[in-house]
């Protein structure tokens, strides 16, 4: 039977039929409603819609926040605050008359990527997600290692400099669109990511100094994760992944590290997530199906 799959995000909730192999079918998304009962109401005509072709096991959701799925409840903050702190698992379940099972959308991506994606062949892996801040997660024996205080994986927090710089600042691509832009002298919000990119392929000095920031920061977290968790491999995701040239400069600025500590020989074995868009969807059903 085949599984009914969300990926709730602040500004669109996606969805698909997904078999129990992984294959991915009938996907669609509808914009994030601005309150719970248009959420539950969106669930219920997704269902509808696609239920003339489908029998369904049961419905598997990625979630932004502390998601607790053993207590049905999300913690912490997002960009949709009607999602948290009460017995929202249940509450879809009724909605959708089907039994239900929910992760961390950081998690669930490390899980569709783990399972039938590029880390198939590992069973112990550190996932990243580099976007407007830097996210993680980490799978050991194929399953996610939530931590004591559903904070496993946040490898945004980890510190890189005396300044209390944190990762989700320093590797972030938000970060290097303003650090580019003071160097540059240009207004607030004028840049991204992807146009600091293309200017340091071009061989603009302030653009390719901001990248070189960035890369270096990933490297030395990923570095040190390699010797504190040990992961046979690192998957990097988001959309900044995409770019060819992206995961070997960090796998480059890794061996600059590796060059001047010559104790250390393990190299890390950095590989871009193959999924995009439907890795979260993978990844939650994967999730589902290990709690059955």
């Amino acid at each position: 039977m085949a599984i009914l799959a969300f990926d709730v995000g602040g500004s669109s909730v996606k969805y698909a039929v997904v078999q129990e192999d992984g294959t991915v079918e009938d996907k669609g998304s509808f914009k994030t409603p601005s309150d719970l009962e248009g959420f539950y109401e969106g669930l219920r005509q997704t269902k509808a819609k696609l239920k003339k072709g489908h029998a369904f096991s049961g419905a598997a959701f990625s979630m932004p926040g502390a998601v607790d799925d053993a207590r049905g409840v999300i913690g912490g903050s997002s960009a949709i605050p009607y999602i948290h702190d009460f017995d929202i698992k249940s509450a879809m379940a009724d909605v959708l008359g089907l039994p239900v099972a929910m992760e961390n959308d950081a998690n669930c991506a490390a899980l569709g990527e783990t399972w039938i994606g590029i880390a198939k062949d590992c069973k112990d892996v550190a996932f990243f997600v580099i976007g407007s801040g830097v996210g993680g997660a980490i799978v050991k024996d194929g399953r996610v290692h939530h931590g004591a205080h559903l904070h496993g994986g946040e490898f945004g927090y980890m510190v890189g400099d005396d300044g209390a710089t944190i990762l989700s600042t320093a590797g972030s691509t938000e970060n290097i669109a303003r650090l580019c832009e003071r160097l540059k002298g240009l207004p607030d919000h004028s840049l991204d990511g992807r146009k600091v990119f293309a200017l340091a392929g071009e061989g603009d000095a302030e653009a390719a100094k901001a990248v070189k920031q960035m890369i270096e920061s990933l490297a030395r977290a990923i570095y040190n994760i390699q010797y504190s968790y040990d992961p046979e491999c690192f998957v990097i995701g988001g959309g900044i992944s995409a770019r060819e040239d992206f995961v070997p400069a960090i796998q480059e600025a890794i061996d600059a590290i590796l060059e001047r500590v010559k104790v250390a020989r393990i190299r890390p074995d950095v590989r871009t997530a193959e999924f995009g868009n439907d890795a979260n969807l993978i990844g939650a059903v994967r999730h589902f199906l290990q709690t059955k």
